[in-house]
């Protein structure tokens, strides 16, 4: 069982899960996606604030694992815009491919169960609806309308519900290139977004470099190492602008975790040693620098 922990506490979540009390098996909890609320306000277009993020991410993994009890970690979900286009960046193909891998990586490492939302794994978009017509959700057209009221123009409204409706999250799944992106053969209930052409299953399956074979590998690792299952997380860096970093610590095995959350080449912290295997790796990493969106994961002497 999993309980949907919007805003409570680490202390509360290690009592629901802790096998112990025979209470939950696992816990979400939605603190991390609200670090693009300005002010903790939700319709208002905002910024992800990137430390607040990390900090967020690594307390709930420290007291938890701490505490005994299990997180369910993830980015995306039916009320979540696409975390591709939130955290990461969908303005060209290119970035779109990093920036979504990266998230994956930097996810999957950490501790806990991964939850996978339809769509993820092949790095869909939000839809970019450009109208309030192909908006279907109660609480967005809600929120347009009172908006609206306050005096905001439509053209601010719709870019806000481009970040924050759930809408973003609920167009059809892309299986392939057909009418509909193949989801059905009738009129689906909401658009699909216009880019289905190129984002899509059957095109994933074919390129393996695409986002899906990204989500198959780490699934892949987590299956196959228990390092990812049992190990301590070290948090790292985390006054860095641009990397998270972490390392995860089991028996005699350490694994180092590096994520680019920019778009730009970013240099690594002088006494930030990378040598050992690489266990998964996305763009370029070398001693000294790291790709735009780029990540990597390395098994470490220590």
């Amino acid at each position: 069982t999993v309980g949907e922990m919007s805003s409570t506490t680490i202390d509360h979540c290690v009592k629901y899960s802790n096998p112990n009390r025979q209470e939950l098996s696992s816990v979400f909890n939605f603190h991390h996606l609200k670090v693009d609320y300005p002010d903790g306000e939700k319709w208002a277009k905002g910024k992800m604030d990137f430390h607040q993020l990390k900090e967020i991410l690594m307390n709930w993994q420290l007291g938890i694992y701490e505490g005994g009890g299990w997180n369910a970690i993830f980015w995306c979900n039916h009320d979540q815009p696409r975390v591709v286009s939130r955290f990461g960046d969908d303005s060209s193909e290119e970035l779109r491919q990093a920036s979504a891998k990266t998230l994956a990586i930097a996810l999957h490492m950490l501790q806990g169960t991964p939850y996978i939302y339809q769509g993820e794994e092949i790095g869909m978009t939000n839809p970019h609806f450009k109208s309030i017509e192909e908006y279907r959700d109660i609480e967005s057209l809600n929120a347009f309308q009172y908006l609206k009221s306050q005096g905001y123009s439509e053209q601010h409204i719709l870019e806000i519900l481009d970040q924050k409706s759930r809408d973003n999250s609920r167009t059809p799944m892309q299986w392939d290139d057909s009418e509909n992106a193949g989801f059905t053969s009738g009129e689906s209930w909401i658009a699909t977004a216009d880019n289905y052409q190129k984002i899509n299953v059957e095109q994933a399956m074919k390129d393996s470099e695409s986002v899906l074979h990204t989500y198959k590998a780490l699934i892949n690792l987590r299956h196959q190492n228990d390092i990812l299952t049992y190990g301590n997380i070290e948090p790292m860096y985390m006054d860095h602008n641009q990397l998270f970093v972490y390392r995860r610590h089991y028996r005699h095995q350490t694994w180092l975790i590096i994520a680019n959350f920019s778009k730009d080449e970013v240099t690594l912290p002088d006494d930030l040693d990378i040598s050992g295997d690489t266990i998964i790796q996305n763009g370029t990493v070398n001693q000294h620098k790291i790709s735009g969106f780029g990540a990597i994961v390395i098994e470490t002497a220590k």
